[in-house]
């Protein structure tokens, strides 16, 4: 597996999201009725609550860059 997920489709999605925030998952991806119309899903940042709306086969490359040790040792310099 590349990556943990947790699945969650208990309230909305704002009470989802600061339950992602509160145990620390830096990424959320939402899908909506949307995602069936154009296969685009919604990629939440936990740390600038920035969401942008990606397509589905670009989302493992953003996620790996996002996640990755290099980018996250560049942010530190």
């Amino acid at each position: 597996f590349d990556f943990t997920c947790r699945y969650d489709e208990k309230d909305s999605v704002g009470k989802r999201y600061r339950r992602m925030d509160a145990i620390g998952t830096p990424y959320c991806i939402t899908i909506d009725g949307q995602t069936l119309e154009d296969n685009t899903v919604t990629l939440r940042d936990r740390d600038t609550m920035q969401q942008n709306r990606v397509a589905i086969e670009r989302l493992p490359a953003i996620v790996s860059e996002a996640c990755s040790l290099n980018t996250l040792l560049k942010k530190l310099v």
